[in-house]
């Protein structure tokens, strides 16, 4: 096994404590890795206080080439960091792959942004200017189901804007949160990046730390709830995306034959352990069991087993808490619906469940209602577009959602009617670091990615002059 150390202050150290990280697919220790105290925690936060003031201090482009390098850095170990991935997080090895390279564009993407002073009047009696200044120490929390790429929603926009950052990794997948550290230390002054891992016990003394300035917080509603009590008491500023119950709506004239494998993919993919995954499926009367065979079909298909088996298509589930999680619901929607593939997981290690769509199913049942995150689809049956829509707005959560129609005038009209934060036409769950990503209602608050992700990293001041 590998050795795993923090990163605190420039130096790799041990943890005040350790921890076992599982093998989803096996449910072996893969590793047992170093669990930071909150005196470490302290030490970091100290670290990257202190750091401050010389990494606020540098030129755009000194930050511009500390962030390259680190993108050449993950594309460098990408072969080593893919497969680490896959074994403390399960997904296939495409997927883990994809996700590296992945990482390593969205930091060359926050590259090309810049942070210029803007003139909003330049006239004979005064001069008003917008700045863009850095806030401080960033405390940056990442979840377990893309440990690397929401990561990178984080990490450079905070560094590019001049701030140090304190990283804590999601307890179950640590492992290449600390290998970046190890990867990156030398590429930036110490103290200017930290990571520290936890057993889900340091995230509220982080929220919570006097001499942190902001927290960029990405996991599930209730405990981004947590994160925003305690930044409350020193109205620190925060980026909160949460959960999401993400709905698609089929429209009657859809082929299903050519929507369904589209479909599938935008509620699966990651074992449907994504934020912004279709949970919810509403499919127009006219092509409803069309629809639900060919979801059958394409669910039947699928492989699951081992993401370092070559052949498979889906993982296991992260950790045994969602596992079991997914399965009660599973149980639940048997009374409410009818179960037409999956619905069992096979009799092996790890935590596995077959791709599982129901039908026959509808609001008030808990896996149309609550965010399953798992491979699971309610497919909801409906004879009015409008009232679609509705039903679909009726959720607290509002992360994302699609229309799918041939005719995109009718899908447009009613994606503006859908309450989310982005709505797609014809596809769903399409991320790109280019472009603005945040929640409605109890999704979240604030945005991630395109220049307003980064803006979100900094304290906007006006400075106003008399001439």
């Amino acid at each position: 096994m590998s050795e795993y150390r923090l990163l605190i202050n420039g130096e790799l150290v041990q943890g005040d404590q350790t921890m076992d990280v599982i093998n989803p697919a096996t449910e072996e220790t893969l590793a047992t890795c170093p669990r930071a105290s909150e005196a470490q925690l302290d030490q970091a936060v100290a670290a990257a206080k202190a750091a401050f003031p010389d990494w606020s201090a540098t030129t755009m482009e000194t930050r511009r080439q500390a962030v390259n390098a680190m993108a050449d850095v993950i594309e460098a170990n990408a072969t080593e960091l893919a497969q680490l991935l896959t074994q403390e997080q399960g997904k296939p090895l495409a997927d883990a792959t994809g996700e590296v390279y992945g990482t390593a564009a969205f930091f060359r993407y926050f590259t090309s942004l810049d942070l210029p002073v803007k003139v909003l009047d330049d006239s004979d009696g005064r001069r008003v200017e917008v700045h863009r200044k850095p806030l401080g120490v960033v405390g940056a929390i990442v979840p377990w189901n893309f440990p690397m790429i929401l990561m990178a929603f984080k990490l450079p926009p905070a560094l590019l804007a001049g701030n140090t950052v304190v990283l804590k990794p999601a307890p179950t997948t640590p492992l290449t949160s600390l290998r970046l550290g190890e990867l990156i230390k030398d590429l930036v002054p110490a103290g200017a990046v930290n990571v520290i891992t936890d057993a889900n016990d340091l995230g509220a003394a982080l929220t919570a730390h006097p001499d942190v300035r902001k927290v960029s917080f990405t996991g599930s509603t209730a405990t981004g709830s947590k994160v925003m009590a305690g930044a409350a008491g020193l109205l620190k500023r925060i980026t909160l995306e949460l959960g999401g119950n993400d709905a698609g709506i089929v429209l009657d004239d859809v082929d299903p034959k050519v929507t369904a494998p589209k479909l599938f993919q935008s509620a699966f993919q990651n074992s449907g352990q994504v934020c912004i995954a279709m949970k919810r499926l509403y499919v127009h009367e006219s092509i409803y069991d069309e629809m639900c065979e060919e979801l059958a079909t394409i669910a039947n298909e699928t492989v699951i087993g081992d993401g370092l088996q070559q052949g498979t298509n889906l993982g296991p589930l992260q950790n045994r808490m969602q596992f079991e999680k997914v399965k009660t619901l599973i149980e639940d929607a048997r009374r409410d619906g009818n179960v037409i593939a999956g619905g069992e997981s096979p009799d092996q290690p790890g935590y596995f469940i077959r791709p599982t769509i129901v039908r026959d199913i509808s609001e008030g049942s808990r896996l149309v209602d609550e965010e399953q995150f798992g491979p699971v689809l309610p497919v909801i049956k409906y004879s009015d577009s409008e009232d679609a829509v509705q039903r679909a707005n009726k959720s607290s959560y509002g992360l994302g959602g699609s229309i799918w129609s041939s005719n995109l005038d009718q899908a447009y009209a009613l994606a503006e009617k859908l309450e989310a934060g982005t709505v797609w036409i014809n596809k769903h769950a399409e991320l790109d670091p280019g472009i603005p990503f945040g929640g409605a209602k109890q999704s979240g608050l604030g945005t991630e990615l395109g220049e307003e992700g980064l803006d979100e990293f900094t304290q906007l001041k006006i400075i106003n002059m008399a001439r």
